[in-house]
């Protein structure tokens, strides 16, 4: 582990500066990147912290691995106190981000206070200055970091983050943008940033460490692995959604609000069909093989933009969860939240809870028809959410808030856990990631365990990671009785990939890379560690930040789906194209339903499995097995 990095702590009420050497204890404990961050929140940022008061603090932090050339290596974390669920926050970013802070000499930057009027700190390697902002403030994200990068072939220019308006009015949907289309998008870290006058961050590193020929060996070795592998090519091939045609097969493709599993247009917003009529260019993030992002673009159109995505995520938020079969449409609002700065999730479930509101009766609007499916209605609350007007004051307050205000019964219509909007998995269908997205520690939340082992079809990494005798049942993704071991794994992996800021997408996505490759580069590095151990690691960053929010309060009333997955069924039909007339024909009967049975039973066994009670508290005696005996008596 590189003991010469830093931390920088900006109090920006005081306007100062201090950058002190990393402690090494922290660092052999919990890594970095969302470990370090979710350590640093614990110890100071406490129960009466206001998220968007001046002591919440904003923490950017990488790992060892970022930066490094290790494959994927592009990750970097940021930590909170959410303004959105009112406990643990976090967002993580890929991009290019991650790595020039690492090679600037950063493990962290932790940010507290409010600065009085707009600012925006500019670090050249281990130099950091405040800066005013006010000629920034109230700007689009692209054009801060044109203003703040110069024109592109420009010597140096760095890499920017910043907020958009939605940031600077506190919209708890706010993102932080990265690299013009890269997000720290969830649970609200925007808000955070727009609450203490932080516009933005120019970060640029001068130089870079040299690694070990070993390392770069292995390295090297290591990306030829993975695109080598079956597992990552739909990834290499077409990017993140690859998964809509499959996810729509299979009754995992939320369409409607959650009220149907799949869309009779999935021809019209495949990965084939976004390939054929948008995607220009073919991009990936800081040392990447896969290069699964595309950049697209709507030309002869009054949705003219050109931007890196959508991904899968964004693709269904405003596509079948809106009842949306407009590319167009899609990949503009994806335009709209990027240069406001939103979260594309959370935004497109909003709008979807509109729409179910206003189709049984509770909510209309002069200006938008709040249809499903209506272009404008889509468009239109995505600009009112990032401007804090009309309709967006309610919704940008997240669908938690937002049914509280309408009454009426709207709280059966808004899909989130713990105040944040579900991502794009159906629980009835994939039932690990209902399990995952109501126990995760952040909100609801697909990459907190990427729980996808019996998804994907995966025997063989079930058969190397699960005892022989429990396999065929967890592999059947009907089966509830193990999806809690299948995700408690992930889980752990999930926090060790984000601690040493490597994307997961070569980790616990599709298991392309196992524990032990990534203790190998480690060692390479220097750093004694096997896979069991970053397992360990993983276990006990997930702990501390499951004790962060036993001490707000949170309980297993919290780890709850929405009621609509386990009262409402969901039939999967078959779809057929008649390549002819290219009309869609479904099958009469359903070929399958899709409901959680026995919700309580698995989230007991998840509880016993993980040492906590059944109220979701870690014992005591777990805490003192994880090294966390001072965290966990300081709480339970």
């Amino acid at each position: 582990m590189d003991r010469a990095l830093k931390t920088a702590y900006v109090d920006l009420a005081r306007e100062t500066v201090r950058v002190v050497s990393t402690n090494p204890d922290l660092l052999e404990r919990f890594l970095g990147g969302r470990g370090y961050g979710a350590k640093f929140l614990f110890d100071r940022v406490g129960t009466d912290v206001d998220p968007l008061g001046p002591d919440n603090l904003l923490i950017f932090s990488t790992g060892p691995l970022a930066g490094t050339g290790w494959p994927a290596s592009s990750r970097c974390h940021v930590t909170f106190k959410s303004p959105l669920t009112g406990g643990y926050g976090y967002a993580n970013t890929g991009g290019h981000l991650g790595p020039e802070l690492r090679r600037a000499g950063f493990d962290a930057l932790v940010i507290s206070g409010r600065a009085e009027q707009p600012v925006y700190l500019e670090i050249v390697d281990d130099r950091i200055r405040i800066a005013k902002a006010g000629h920034l403030w109230g700007q689009s994200t692209s054009a801060v970091h044109d203003q703040l990068l110069g024109a592109p072939g420009s010597d140096g220019r760095g890499r920017v983050a910043c907020i958009g308006l939605a940031g600077e009015r506190q919209v708890s949907l706010a993102a932080i943008i990265n690299d013009y289309s890269r997000a720290a998008a969830r649970a609200g870290g925007g808000a955070v940033m727009g609450s203490k006058h932080l516009k933005a961050i120019h970060v640029r590193a001068t130089s870079r460490a040299r690694m070990p020929g070993s390392f770069r060996r292995l390295s090297a070795e290591t990306s030829r692995r993975l695109i080598q592998d079956p597992k990552m090519a739909g990834l290499i091939e077409h990017g993140t959604t690859f998964l809509m045609r499959p996810k729509n097969m299979s009754g995992d493709l939320p369409a409607k609000n959650h009220q149907l599993v799949q869309v009779p247009f999935i021809h019209r917003i495949d990965a084939e069909t976004l390939h054929q009529g948008w995607v220009v260019e073919k991009v990936g993030c800081f040392a990447c093989p896969v290069r699964c992002s595309r950049v697209s673009e709507v030309e002869n159109s009054e949705y003219h933009c050109r931007l890196e995505g959508p991904e899968y995520e964004t693709t269904d938020a405003f596509g079948p969860m809106c009842w949306n079969d407009n590319l167009d449409v899609v990949i503009y609002a994806n335009h709209l939240c990027n240069e406001l700065g939103l979260d594309t999730i959370s935004t497109g479930v909003a709008i979807a809870f509109v729409m179910e509101c206003h189709e049984n009766g509770l909510l209309s609007d002069p200006h938008l028809s709040l249809e499903w499916g209506d272009a404008d209605t889509i468009l239109g609350l995505v600009q009112l959410i990032g401007q804090r007007e009309g309709l967006g004051e309610m919704l940008g307050q997240g669908v938690r808030r937002a049914a509280e205000i309408i009454g009426h019964g709207a709280e059966a219509y808004a899909m989130h856990v713990k105040g944040m909007e579900l991502p794009r998995q159906e629980p009835r269908f994939a039932k690990g990631f209902g399990l995952g997205h109501a126990t995760s520690n952040r909100g609801a939340d697909h990459l907190y365990g990427l729980p996808a082992i019996d998804l994907a079809g995966a025997w063989d990494v079930a058969q190397k990671l699960f005892p022989a005798e429990i396999v065929p049942e967890l592999m059947e993704t009907d089966c509830e009785k193990y999806k809690a071991d299948m995700l408690i794994y992930g889980e752990h992996y999930c926090a060790l990939t984000d601690a040493l800021g490597i994307c997961k997408f070569t980790t616990s996505e599709g298991y392309a890379l196992l524990p032990e490759d990534l203790a190998a580069g480690l060692r390479a590095l220097g750093m004694d560690l096997s896979g069991e151990d970053l397992l360990r690691i993983g276990e006990r960053i997930v702990n501390l930040e499951r004790l962060y929010n036993v001490r707000q309060g949170f309980s297993r009333a919290d780890d709850r789906l929405p009621a609509r997955f386990t009262e409402e069924p969901a039939d999967l039909y078959e779809f057929t194209l008649d390549e002819a007339t290219g009309e869609v024909r479904r099958s009469e009967q359903p070929v399958a339903t899709g409901i959680i049975h026995d919700w309580d039973a698995m989230l007991d066994r998840y509880y016993g499995l993980r040492g906590w009670d059944m109220e979701g508290r870690p014992l005591l005696d777990t805490c003192i097995g994880l090294d966390l005996k001072a965290e966990g008596r300081s709480v339970l």
